[in-house]
C-alpha cells in the first residue's frame, strides 16, 4: 500500500497514511494519545450511513504512527463543496506542539483540496495549554457551533475499588448502599433491551427537556459500537421493572458515560448512584485507566442548565476537566458565514 504514503512538508521522516481497513485503524489508533471512540472505525462507519464519508489518516515518523485523524466530509446540496469534520479528534501527544501544528497544516491542506468551507475539530486538548495557543497561532477560530461537550468530569480508574470507594462523597457511598438495600439490581443487556432503553431515554429527555433522535438512529449506534465490543448496556432493576439504565463506551484505556436514562418511579432508590458504580467497576475490570462521565457545564455557576448532573458526577471522586471547544479552520468566509453562523441562528429562531 505504498501508494497511499504521502510525504509531509518536504520532510521524508513524517508521512500520511490513508488507512482503509478496520484492523490497521484501530491498531496505530490505540498506539497514540487522547485516542477517542469518535475516533475509532466503528464511529466512521455509522456516519457513512447518515451522510458522512470517513477518510482515515495516520501520521508517521520514522515509519511509527504518531497522529492520527478519522475526518468525515458532508456535501452541500446543489454545490460542488462540502464541511468537513474531526470529532474528538485528531488524536496525537499534544504536549508536542510542533506534531500539532504539522497536523493542522496538513488537515488544513486536504480541507482546500477537498473544496471544503470549513473544517472543524474537537480533540482532548486541556484549555489554557501551549496546544491550544497552536490553533490561535493558524489561525483557527472557536466555532459558533459546538458538537461535542467539551468539559467533562474524569475518574482515575486505576487506583484500588477500595480507593476509589474513599474518594466518593460519604452521601454517594451511602446511596450506593441504600439501593442494593432496596433491593436494584444491575443487569447487562444484550440488542434486545435497545428499544427498552430508547423509552426510558425519551421519558428522560421528556422531564428534563433535552431534545433526542429516532429509535432508528440510537439503534444503529448501540447495535454498531456493541458489534465492535466497544459498548454495554447496563440495566437496574427493581421488583421485576426496569427503572434506570446507561450506555457505556469503551476503547483501548478509557470509557464514556454517553447516555443515562430514568424513570420518574423509584428515582428515591437511587439507581443511578449503583449504575455508575457497577460501570465503572466494569471499566476498571475491562482494563480501562479513565472514566469519562461525559459532559460538564461550560461555567460552574449554579444557574449553568448541567450544573445539577455536573455535582451528581463530582460526586463520586471525580476532577474537573476543562478543555477548549471546538475550532474551525474558514476557506471560504461568505459560504462559512451562511452556513455556520446564519443558519444556526434561523434554525434557533424556527424552533423558538
Amino acid at each position: 500500500m505504498r501508494q497511499n504514503v504521502e510525504p509531509i512538508s518536504h520532510r521524508s521522516n513524517f508521512q500520511v497514511k490513508a488507512i482503509t481497513h478496520e484492523a490497521e485503524w484501530n491498531s496505530a489508533l490505540l498506539s497514540i494519545p487522547y485516542a477517542h471512540i469518535l475516533q475509532a472505525w466503528a464511529w466512521g462507519e455509522i456516519k457513512a450511513r447518515h451522510g458522512w464519508t470517513p477518510t482515515r489518516l495516520v501520521f508517521l515518523e520514522n515509519g511509527a504512527p504518531v497522529a492520527a485523524a478519522q475526518i468525515l466530509r458532508r456535501p452541500l446540496p446543489r454545490t460542488p463543496y462540502g464541511v468537513l469534520y474531526v470529532p474528538k479528534g485528531p488524536a496525537l501527544a499534544f504536549e508536542n506542539t510542533e506534531l500539532f501544528a504539522r497536523v493542522l497544516a496538513e488537515l488544513e491542506r486536504r480541507a482546500r483540496a477537498q473544496r471544503a468551507i470549513f473544517i472543524k475539530l474537537d480533540p482532548d486538548v486541556r484549555a489554557h495549554s501551549a496546544a491550544a495557543n497552536v490553533l490561535t497561532q493558524r489561525a483557527w477560530r472557536v466555532s459558533d457551533e459546538q458538537i461535542q461537550f467539551h468539559n467533562t468530569v474524569t475518574l482515575d480508574l486505576t487506583r484500588s475499588e477500595s480507593e476509589i470507594l474513599a474518594a466518593m462523597k460519604p452521601k454517594w457511598r451511602y446511596n450506593i448502599r441504600l439501593a442494593e438495600k432496596k433491593g436494584v439490581r444491575v443487569e447487562t443487556g444484550d440488542a434486545s433491551a435497545w428499544r427498552l432503553f430508547y423509552d426510558l431515554y425519551a421519558e428522560t429527555g421528556a422531564r428534563d427537556g433535552f431534545i433526542i433522535r429516532s429509535f432508528e438512529y440510537y439503534r444503529d449506534v448501540w447495535t454498531t459500537l456493541a458489534a465492535a465490543s466497544q459498548a454495554k448496556l447496563f440495566l437496574a432493576r427493581a421488583q421485576d421493572e426496569t427503572i434506570a439504565g446507561l450506555i457505556l463506551f469503551s476503547f483501548g484505556a478509557r470509557a464514556w458515560y454517553f447516555y443515562g436514562a430514568s424513570r420518574s418511579a423509584r428515582r428515591d432508590w437511587m439507581p443511578n448512584h449503583l449504575l455508575q458504580w457497577r460501570a465503572l467497576r466494569w471499566a476498571k475490570e475491562q482494563g480501562c485507566a479513565e472514566y469519562d462521565f461525559w459532559g460538564a457545564p461550560d461555567e460552574l455557576q449554579e444557574s449553568a442548565p448541567m450544573y445539577g448532573v455536573y455535582k451528581f458526577k463530582m460526586g463520586f471522586g471525580g476532577e474537573f476537566v476543562e478543555r477548549i471547544p471546538a475550532h474551525d479552520f474558514v476557506i471560504h468566509r461568505a459560504l462559512y458565514w451562511a452556513y455556520a453562523i446564519a443558519r444556526p441562528k434561523y434554525l434557533a429562531r424556527l424552533r423558538g
